[in-house]
């Protein structure tokens, strides 16, 4: 009200709240100015005085002599909630008369003001506006209000100062706080009037050729009139406030409130110019509230009217207010230090408020974290007098908030100073304190990003800068020159005193863990890594300590990366590579997006590939390891790698690289390696390790063939072991080396694969053979990363072995060795498309199983041939022909689902023998089978992108068939139910609607009424779920549904009738008077009749009268 008509409301109400404030003081019995209860009519009359200075500064002149009146007589009021109202009010007061604000934010409309009969003026809200012809306005305060604003702040503020400067020590806790409290108040309200100290700018913060602060700064020339006071207001409050803390923390230190608003005080010369983040973030939030009142959420555009593009402008005026400061100076830094002492201070509140006053200093100003490491540095380094306090202190502020972190800052020389501190803290086994050490490490670890230490930046860019800016001249370069050398050396000397502590027999534990994983963190490539850090990482994949092996793992896959061997990239045109690969058959390019099968990446798939028998031929193959390539089309020219890599040999291997040849070469380390990996758990769990298995195919990959042999001793003592505590975890640990072979192999050349390959097999023979419930997990998870993200024809050995797991005879085997190798062959499914030939042996050799007698199997029977025929789909200007096809596979177990319903119908399902009932044995295969096929009709909606076929409409019959047979045999009941209702909530198109809609009409006619009523229960959400393409059957529906509305069976009449009344419900039928009067008919059917002169019950007329 205040602000839409601030001279009608403040002449209605300012005059008598003043008069009535007043009043009360002047009337009041006691001394109400010193009376800490306070006066609850007062206090109410002083927030609706702190209400009415909220209106426009030119309003408010008029005032002038009422409000500093008010301002007089209330000043020393010494309740809290009324002290606290008056400094808001002064706030206010300050806001209103000093700031500027934009006016007109409604719609620039000319004709707004016209009758109604011409123009209504509702029609306009919500408009949005053209950018082009916004025309924003501001209103800025004039010299009379700038007087006023100046005048009241010389007035009081200049009092509480001298106050507090000649009777700081004599005054109440309440007092000083009271006299704080206004003065926190009226500069927060004046502040943004006041220039910045002139003061040296603090240049040695950072080495660097160009200027590191803000670009735009925030400067002061909107008002009409310079603002006049007695002095500058900034030095002042730095001056006094600062003086003034430092008595209170030496004389008062228990007045924490006093302290902590003194603090809130001494920050604001520093950095604040008329806007908080907490402004920022107020606007922000009505901002983003009224956009979504305005979004158009059904067209997607954002169509923001005139009121809304008003207050982003604001709020981007404010943020650059807030963020476009001066540079650092020498009095920054004087606020800096004085709130760092204070954020170690012994009292943790007094802690806490410094501590977030001085992270938004820093978070400010570009660097200035500098001035105050090398004082935490001394503090956590401090040997005698250990003061606890200021250690927490420090520790708090390397934690930082969410704005600002310390000790990720990226800068070589701090982080060289202060995380071995962090690591070498050690002096208190307190909690409080070692807790928020591990709230460092655990932050550091996951918010620090690897600064690089050499800029790898090509002569391109180089060029384009000294374009944009200039050539760097001699004395530039030097300073560059030494900054990296610097830079290298803190790197260097970081890592070396982080492995030093780690090594040291005086650390704990936990200091080792914290340092090797700053360790890992600090790996990178540019430079050569210090080799008494390599042998730290090697010799700890066999420490005691599990955590500290965790590490080292990490360490090692990022050594292996980092010592990789580089690639050979090859660039061919597709026209070169098909030539090599059907050297005889022409091939036509299809340059159009055809997805699916096409003859230019046939390829690419296993079909009737062969390995090459010489090398050469191996390395030009060009191998495509990611699944999506050429499934579309072809690029004009393929980049890949090409099949040949350098391996590192020891004549070749430089001393960093021999260092982890060494020691893997050795038998008695390889033994202790994999003897921890089998006591490793996580969390109690005994778990497949990912870090470990990309350690082992880093090792591989690098290393070649050489190290297989002691690796292989090893596998088999894993695998053989006898003690069955140690059974899963040897097992778990032998398939994650093996994965880490298969993978690492990757661009082994011929003669080493075949040697691999040949030392492989036997191995996984005697796997198979020890084979467990609790290992064949690990086993899976080993193919499936061994073979992700490869090249089907580079893995066929693999492929060839899985599939003979299929195609062998296994005649004597057990029921878990059968469901065992199914369950590995799922494991296929990583190869997708690129393998239709298995997937076409797969699925003749499974569905030869669906009647097999053990559940576990057929699960993963149904699992995969579900799998195998879901590459069978309708694509957009492509096919997929090679894989097979879904109707043949459907029609062929319908054919045996509908003799297996027949058996069952036919066959007595129980037999009674010297009193032991059992379920005959062609009645056992019949239902076991029925459960395969209702499973693969189920997971195929998991695997298939077009599960919904005319084959899977022509086995719906046969799913509602067997509703019956489920009624007597309710374990599978909810596979049933659901596999039904995943066609239901299909998407399906017209066509095959029609075909369903058929269906139902004949299902209906079954004498099953099983059939019937999963038919009608079907139907309701069939329609419901495709209701926009369903209308053309509407009067088919009605008609079966009215039919079954009056079917005998009671099941069937019932279901009928919630799915009819659900389609006239929401509209799909539309219920006429017609039907209405022929229900009301039915409903009032006579179920009597005479017959002979007697009453009899009418079976009929019930079903009618029940139906209507």
């Amino acid at each position: 009200m205040v602000k839409v008509k601030p001279i009608e409301i403040l002449k209605s109400f300012l005059p008598q709240t003043c008069e009535h404030i007043e009043n009360i003081i002047n009337h009041s019995r006691t001394t109400i100015l010193m009376d800490h209860r306070g006066d609850i009519e007062l206090t109410w009359y002083l927030t609706l005085f702190s209400e009415l200075v909220h209106a426009r500064g030119g309003t408010l002149l008029i005032y002038k002599k009422l409000i500093i009146s008010v301002f007089h007589q209330c000043i020393r009021i010494i309740h809290k909630h009324s002290y606290e109202t008056i400094a808001k009010a002064a706030k206010y007061l300050l806001k209103s008369l000093t700031q500027f604000y934009p006016i007109r934010s409604r719609l620039p409309i000319e004709n707004f003001n016209e009758s109604f009969a011409e123009f209504l003026s509702i029609r306009t809200w919500g408009q949005y506006v053209d950018f082009d012809q916004f025309q924003i306005q501001f209103r800025f305060p004039d010299a009379n209000e700038i007087d006023f604003a100046c005048e009241f702040v010389n007035t009081f503020i200049y009092d509480e100062f001298q106050l507090l400067n000649e009777k700081c020590l004599q005054l109440s806790n309440d007092e000083r706080l009271r006299s704080l409290t206004l003065i926190q108040y009226i500069a927060i309200g004046c502040l943004h009037m006041v220039p910045n100290i002139e003061s040296n700018l603090v240049t040695n913060l950072v080495t660097s050729v160009i200027p590191y602060s803000s670009k735009y700064r925030f400067r002061y020339s909107m008002y009409s009139k310079e603002p006049k006071f007695r002095d500058n207001l900034r030095m002042r409050i730095l001056i006094d406030i600062g003086n003034l803390l430092d008595t209170l923390v030496e004389n008062h230190s228990d007045d924490v409130s006093s302290i902590k608003t003194a603090i809130n005080i001494y920050a604001l010369p520093s950095t604040y110019y008329g806007t908080s983040p907490n402004d920022i973030y107020g606007l922000c939030i009505n901002i983003d509230s009224d956009e979504n009142l305005f979004k158009d959420r059904l067209g997607g555009k954002r169509q923001n009217p005139r009121f809304l593009i008003v207050k982003q402008i604001m709020l981007h005026i404010k943020i650059f207010e807030l963020y476009h400061l001066e540079t650092f100076t020498e009095i920054d830094k004087q606020i800096v230090l004085k709130l760092f002492e204070l954020s170690i201070n012994r009292y943790s509140e007094i802690r806490c408020n410094a501590q977030v006053k001085l992270f938004s200093i820093l978070n400010e100003f570009s660097f200035a974290y500098q001035v105050i490491v090398d004082r935490i540095n001394e503090l956590l380094n401090k040997q005698a007098e250990i003061d606890h306090d200021q250690i927490k202190g420090c520790l708090y502020i390397l934690l930082g908030d969410d704005s600002f972190f310390l000790p990720t800052q990226h800068w070589w020389t701090m982080m060289e100073r202060l995380w071995p501190s962090i690591v070498r803290l050690n002096h208190t086994n307190k909690l409080s304190i070692t807790n928020v050490i591990d709230e460092i490490s655990t932050k550091i670890i996951e918010e620090f990003h690897t600064p690089p230490l050499i800029e790898n930046i090509n002569k391109m860019s180089v060029d384009s800068a000294v374009t944009l800016w200039r050539q760097l001249n001699s004395g530039e370069m030097k300073i560059c020159e030494e900054q990296h050398r610097n830079k290298i050396q803190s790197y260097n000397n970081l890592m070396e005193m982080l492995n030093t502590l780690l090594n040291d027999d005086k650390s704990a534990w936990k200091q080792q863990t914290i340092s090797m994983s700053f360790m890992c963190l600090l790996l990178q490539k540019q430079i050569p890594i210090p080799l008494s850090c390599i042998r730290t990482f090697v010799n700890y994949l066999i420490h005691d300590n599990m955590e500290l092996r965790k590490y080292a793992i990490m360490g090692m896959i990022a050594l292996f990366r980092l010592q990789k061997p580089p690639r050979i990239l090859i660039e061919k045109p597709l026209d070169e590579i098909l030539r090599y690969e059907h050297q005889q058959l022409p091939i036509t390019i299809d340059e159009k997006c055809s997805p699916g099968d096409r003859d230019d990446n046939l390829w690419v798939t296993i079909n009737d590939y062969k390995i090459p028998d010489k090398q050469i031929e191996w390395e030009e193959t060009c191998f495509m390891d990611k699944p999506f390539h050429g499934y579309y089309k072809w690029p004009k020219v393929i980049e890949y790698c090409m099949n040949k890599r350098v391996r590192y040999t020891q004549q070749t291997m430089p001393e960093q690289v021999a260092i982890v040849y060494d020691r893997f070469i050795d038998k008695n380390f390889i033994i202790q390696l994999t003897q921890s990996a089998v006591l490793d758990e996580d969390d109690g769990d005994i778990n497949f390790s990912e870090n470990r298995f990309l350690m082992y195919k880093g090792l591989f990959r690098n290393f070649g063939n050489v190290l297989i042999e002691n690796l292989m001793e090893q596998l088999y003592a894993l695998i053989l072991e006898t003690i069955e505590e140690k059974q899963e975890g040897c097992h778990r640990a032998a398939a994650e080396i093996v994965a880490g072979m298969i993978r690492g192999s990757k661009h082994w050349t011929l003669e080493m694969l075949d040697e691999l390959w040949m030392k492989l097999i036997p191995f996984l023979d005697e796997v198979w053979k020890n084979f467990s419930c609790e290992n064949r997990y690990y086993w899976s998870l080993c193919f499936k990363y061994g073979m992700e993200n490869q090249d089907p024809r580079r893995m066929c050995r693999l492929i060839d072995y899985i599939c003979s797991l299929v195609t062998n005879n296994h005649m004597m085997e057990t029921a878990f060795n059968e469901a065992s190798r199914w369950f590995l062959v799922q494991e296929l499914k990583t190869f997708q498309w690129r393998i239709p030939s298995v997937w076409c042996i797969i699925n003749n050799y499974a569905k030869e199983l669906l009647d097999h007698p053990f559940k576990t199997v057929r699960v993963y029977i149904a699992d995969i041939l579900s799998m195998s025929i879901s590459f069978d789909i309708i694509l957009p200007n492509g096919k997929s022909i090679r894989h097979p096809n879904i109707d043949q596979f459907i029609d062929t177990i319908s054919e045996r689902l509908h003799q297996a319903i027949e058996i069952y119908e036919k066959t007595p399902s129980v037999n009674n023998s010297d009193q032991i009932i059992d379920i005959d044995l062609e009645v056992r295969k019949a239902l076991n089978l029925i459960e395969t096929v209702i499973q693969i009709h189920t997971y195929l909606f998991h695997w298939c992108q077009q599960p919904v076929k005319s084959a899977i409409i022509r086995l719906f019959p046969y799913l509602c068939e067997i509703e019956s047979i489920v009624a007597n045999h309710d374990f599978f009941e909810d596979t049933l139910i659901t596999s039904r209702m995943r066609v239901a909530m299909s998407y399906l198109y017209t066509h095959l609607l029609k075909e369903f809609i058929e269906q139902l009409e004949m299902i209906c006619t079954s004498s099953k009424w099983h059939s019937r009523r999963a038919a009608i229960e079907f139907a309701q959400t069939l329609i419901f779920c495709n209701l926009f393409n369903s209308r053309p059957y509407t009067k088919q529906l009605n008609e079966i549904l009215l039919k079954c509305l009056f079917d005998e069976q009671l099941e069937v009449r019932t279901i009928a009738s919630m799915t009819l009344s659900g389609f006239y419900q929401c509209g799909y039928i539309k219920l006429t008077d017609k039907d209405l009067n022929y229900f009301n008919v039915m409903s009032k059917t006579n179920y009597f009749t005479k017959i002979n002169g007697k009453k009899v019950i009418s079976g009929e007329n019930i079903i009618k009268r029940h139906g209507g």
